[in-house]
């Protein structure tokens, strides 16, 4: 069944203007911001001055080979077929921001997509692979992180350079700070945002989703999960979505290439299945469970097991998976049996079997020896 790419070069003939811009190429947008833009035109920078064809040439150029990663890969060539394709490619990209930030704990990447219809299309990128970008994912869990803050103010700042009507969109964390955008940025900005698009993202904390301008938004939330969805049940989830079905199993239906697409529109289910049920009230359940100081422990303990990886990014102990391994499980070993239990049961959600095996398959230069299992124990 197609995926999101194919759907991209079946339609690629029609302009914006013969078909509408929709949903699928929201999700489009929020892959291709996924690419590396560092040297792109910035906030203040002419509008004009770079396209979705132009992106292309500068990631041919400094990319000739693609990406190891192929998470990114399926992005490289997602963003050539729209290169090549006239619905996307006269399409301008500006405000381009890139922010890995070690100190504040902040990983921050969006860009601006100028649309023929005069609406601005702000994507905000998800989490990358590096531990920076993952704890402060994690500190999502006890605490208003900074890519949510300067999320609000890019979005303000964007909006007083075009004067355009507004999209707001992103994948995993970039949904998130898509939403929590819209509901944080000024009244005069908000106005101004016609859609919010969040693709498997995370929710919002509480005192967001209650507050009253959540609620101006919350009508102009397009959400969407795929059918086993472990992401997108985290934290406090906006209350109406649309299931997604996805090709792949367990977390890696996360990865947005894998969403199914059939006569120009999304796959749907009327809702998702058991495990994503399932998965939604342990994780919920599990957190619920704590107060804000153990998790903000639990999130400290966690990034110091995954630094013992001897990594600076997760790509690294997932391609190293065997030593790696080895070296968290004696980290693990040293910690008090409760915090131990926590961190097993985390690190099982996020590194289980299953998706090591799944990632095997996409990154064949794994290791092929049988790798410690982390187990959920005392």
């Amino acid at each position: 069944m197609p995926n999101i790419q194919d759907h991209a070069i079946s339609i690629g003939t029609q302009t914006l203007d013969e078909r509408p811009f929709d949903e699928i190429d929201s999700l489009v947008l929020t892959q291709i911001v996924y690419m590396p833009m560092e040297g792109l035109p910035t906030i203040g920078e002419s509008a004009g001055s770079m396209t979705v064809a132009d992106l292309w040439g500068f990631l041919r150029e400094a990319y000739p080979d693609g990406f190891e990663d192929p998470f990114q890969q399926k992005r490289y060539t997602l963003t050539e077929a729209c290169a090549n394709q006239p619905r996307y490619r006269e399409i301008a990209v500006h405000s381009c921001r890139h922010q890995l930030d070690p100190g504040r704990e902040m990983q921050f990447d969006a860009c601006c997509f100028a649309l023929p219809n005069g609406h601005t299309y702000i994507a905000f990128q998800g989490t990358d692979w590096s531990l920076t970008g993952w704890k402060e994912d994690m500190n999502m869990s006890f605490m208003t992180v900074p890519s949510q803050l300067e999320a609000v103010a890019y979005t303000e700042r964007v909006a007083a350079q075009t004067g355009d009507a507004l999209l707001l969109g992103g994948h995993s964390k970039g949904g998130n700070l898509a939403v929590y955008a819209g509901a944080r940025v000024n009244e005069a900005t908000r106005d101004r945002i016609r859609q919010i698009y969040c693709f498997d993202g995370p929710g919002v904390d509480e005192d967001t989703l209650n507050s009253g301008e959540y609620g101006l938004i919350s009508g102009r939330i397009q959400s969407y999960l795929p059918q086993s969805c472990v992401v997108g049940v985290l934290l406090h989830y906006h209350p109406v979505y649309t299931v997604v079905q996805s090709a792949a199993r367990g977390i890696l239906q996360h990865d947005a290439m894998t969403w199914q697409v059939a006569g120009g529109a999304f796959v749907t289910l009327p809702e998702m299945d058991f495990s994503g049920k399932l998965a939604d009230a342990a994780i919920n359940l599990w957190l619920k469970g704590m107060d804000v100081n153990t998790r903000r422990s639990l999130v400290e303990t966690m990034h110091r097991i995954l630094e013992a990886s001897q990594g600076e990014s997760l790509d690294g102990l997932i391609l190293h998976w065997y030593e790696s391994a080895i070296r968290i499980l004696d980290a693990v070993r040293d910690l008090e049996p409760d915090t131990r239990k926590n961190v097993r049961y985390l690190l099982a959600s996020l590194f289980g079997a299953s998706t090591i095996s799944a990632l095997r398959k996409l990154a064949p230069g794994l290791r092929r020896r049988r790798s410690p299992e982390l187990r959920v124990e005392n």
